[in-house]
């Protein structure tokens, strides 16, 4: 019997081990990779909107309904841009449902049929669907055509039908947001005090005379800071210095150059192509054909390289002209003769002074005879490019005035485009020519021209061969296998000079790129991977034309703030307040006039005056617009002087000379319009983060793409 209990036992042990085991067997790979449903699956939370989950695979597919939208709309597969934008596209309806809708409910907010009816066909039509619904001919909106449109609605394909149906959706979802803001917007109001102390802001003014000693004149070696002041200093301003997930690396990076024999190679398929293209009947085809960057078969001057448009007198027909080089591209040309266009193309420089038609006529006056003053000047001998950049008003001043090529096809406005197409040949124009901008000197340097050249431009460019790009990964990939830590990264560094190295410093967790780098998520992704800690040595990532192998030199993170993520600032502003300290022990000692005090204080000490400022605009001569010195000269009376106070950049001891109360203003409306539009405008930006933040909005889609 005893036998027989203690078999029974052990059966039911291993019946139970056994059962357990199954479980873990059909869940196991889930629970211990973080996926299973019984621990929320963490790993698969993309994110979390109003304390609801967005799993992974939910998103995605979402995003892969727009993709295969997109793909049968477009007729080809969307460029990573676009699907960047679709996931954007998918994360805001998100959003909309989760945390807007729930807004919009409790104010019993909503889109009646009836009311999106009149937004599509009715009388209030949304500026979306008179977008979507314009007559080719007028370009005007035009309701037939939705009227027609939907008529046809239910022999359409289903996807156009789906697509209709997005639309439609997203119409009401606008109008609701546009409500939801409309009354908020609604709720903003400016007090007469408010209004007051803007117009007082901006109107009363002010003279003064001040000691200023900038925290520079103090040498930072005479400063020394611990880490416990900087702890102590972040712990006090945490609202100054808010966290943000980051992490900043070292890279290596190996350019992927043409081999001596790519090149050779390269100018043999060059000059194969040249005798080919000098026999070819259908030249322009055999160009388009064989031309890694098309070009126009009929080219204007503007279209031609400088280097090829110096030879084009001596070209002779049918003749082989090149290679011409451009970069890591190379050009050949078949000349074929010239044509004329119906248009004229001309090159040209103007120096703009400004004086817009809203102008008054004093200030129009004053502009034009400043223009006619430069254009003297030139006529005399002055440099055209020189007066150019000195007193040019717009984005040409930098290069000369020099407005490239154009045409007159209306390019330029009109007064500026008759009299450049009027002028023959080059030079200066004789006299101002006035637009809706100001006032215009004008120097034609390439007179006009409607000469087209027939060019078959075959346009190649040096690319590596697989030789060479295998060649480079090894020796990348050799790199990244012996040097896998950071001593070993850092000591190959200091060995091999010839190695380029860069930096990326605190890149955010959601960045495309970092530096010149355009496309490197892949090497983001790497870097904030949970198993990526610092001092950790990347694999071989690929980026365009190079081989990138990164190491993992530091980590800041929103959630715990430390003195490393702010060094430099926290150090500048700590060293201010010990100089600022120094500064003030210095001048309590002193008294006198200001010039006294200074001269008593020494060294680094500047006395300053300026006039009639204000509230609202008003800049000191060398501390600029410090806040705490501005309101303490206007809160001094007229002939007090202040005791020391620091400002922003250094210690201030501040005198009012002169008072200019703002007049009394019985009506404050304009202050009041201009401070409620102004909160009007920020109220979109407002609303959208306070929903965000009051619907605990966790965003991890940089962990997923």
């Amino acid at each position: 019997m005893a036998l027989i209990t203690k078999i029974r036992e052990k059966s039911g042990i291993a019946a139970a081990a056994i059962a357990i085991s199954l479980i873990l067997f059909l869940v196991g790979g889930d629970l211990f990779t973080g996926n299973s449903r019984f621990f929320g699956g963490s790993r698969n939370v993309i994110g979390e909107i109003g304390g609801e989950s967005i799993q992974y695979q939910d998103f995605q597919k979402k995003v892969d309904e727009l993709t295969q939208n997109y793909s049968q709309q477009a007729g080809k597969s969307p460029g990573e841009q676009e699907t960047a934008q679709m996931r954007e596209q998918v994360w805001n309806q998100y959003l909309l449902d989760l945390a807007y809708n729930k807004e919009y409910e409790s104010l019993g907010l909503s889109v009646s049929p009836k009311e999106l009816v009149d937004m599509v066909q009715g009388e209030n039509i949304d500026p979306q669907v008179r977008q979507q619904f314009t007559n080719p001919q007028t370009g005007q909106f035009d309701k037939t055509y939705v009227i027609q449109f939907l008529k046809n609605f239910k022999t359409m394909a289903p996807a156009q039908q789906q697509a209709w149906a997005s639309f439609e959706k997203s119409l009401a979802q606008n109008r609701l947001r546009t409500k939801y803001e409309g009354l908020l917007r609604m709720s903003t109001y400016t007090t007469n005090a408010e209004a007051q102390k803007e117009y007082v802001a901006q109107t009363a003014k002010v003279n003064a005379h001040y000691l200023y000693v900038p925290f520079y004149s103090v040498a930072d070696s005479t400063i020394k800071v611990a880490d416990s002041q900087l702890e102590d200093y972040l712990s006090k301003h945490k609202d100054a210095f808010k966290g943000q997930n980051t992490r900043s690396i070292q890279y290596v990076t190996f350019p992927v150059i043409p081999s001596k024999i790519d090149t050779a190679s390269f100018y043999n398929d060059i000059k194969r192509l040249a005798k080919e293209l000098a026999i070819t009947k259908n030249d322009s085809a055999f160009a388009m054909m064989n031309s890694d960057v098309k070009t126009p078969y009929y080219a204007t001057l503007a279209e031609i390289p400088e280097t090829v448009k110096g030879q084009l007198g001596s070209m002779t027909m049918g003749g082989i002209y090149g290679p011409f080089k451009n970069g890591m591209s190379y050009s050949i040309y078949k000349y074929g003769g010239v044509q004329k266009d119906t248009l004229f193309t001309v090159r040209a420089s103007h120096i703009l002074i400004q004086a817009p038609k809203t102008s008054s006529d004093s200030v129009k006056a004053a502009a034009r005879k400043r223009a006619e003053g430069i254009l003297a000047q030139i006529k005399g001998g002055a440099s055209f490019e020189a007066m150019a950049q000195q007193f040019g008003t717009d984005g040409t001043a930098q290069q000369g005035g020099d407005l490239g090529y154009f045409k007159n096809n209306g390019s330029m406005v009109k007064p500026l485009e008759n009299a450049i197409f009027g002028f023959s040949g080059t030079g200066l124009l004789p006299g101002i020519v006035e637009t809706d901008f100001g006032y215009h000197i004008v120097k034609v340097t390439e007179a006009k021209t409607n000469t087209r050249y027939k060019l078959a431009a075959v346009n190649r460019t040096i690319a590596p061969s697989q030789a060479t790009l295998d060649e480079v990964l090894r020796k990348a990939d050799a790199f990244a296998s012996a040097n896998d830590t950071k001593d070993k990264f850092e000591a190959a560094l200091k060995k091999d000079k010839s190695l380029i190295m860069l930096r990326g410093d605190k890149i955010p967790e959601g960045s495309a790129g970092f530096n010149n780098l355009q496309n490197a998520r892949d090497i983001v992704r790497w870097a904030f991977n949970d198993d990526t800690k610092v001092g950790a040595v990347s694999t071989v990532f690929q980026n365009e034309n190079q081989y990138i192998v990164a190491l993992e030199t530091g980590s800041t993170s929103k959630d715990n703030v430390k003195i490393d993520d702010f060094r430099d600032e926290l150090m500048a502003r700590v060293k201010g307040e010990m100089k600022a300290e120094t500064i003030m022990k210095k001048l309590g000692g002193v008294s006198g006039t200001l010039e006294q005090m200074a001269q008593k204080y020494g060294a680094g000490a500047l006395v300053e005056t300026v006039n009639d400022i204000t509230l609202a605009q008003g800049v000191l001569t060398s501390a600029g617009a410090d806040p705490t010195a501005l309101g303490k000269a206007f809160g001094l009376k007229v002939g007090q002087k202040s005791k020391p106070f620091k400002g922003d950049a250094g210690v201030f001891v501040m005198e009012n000379t002169k008072s200019t109360p703002a007049p009394a203003m019985a009506d404050l409306t304009m202050y009041k319009n201009s401070a409620k539009m102004m909160a009007a405008q920020r109220t979109s930006y407002y609303i959208n983060e306070a929903i965000k933040d009051n619907a605990k909005v966790v965003d991890n889609r940089a962990k997923f793409y």
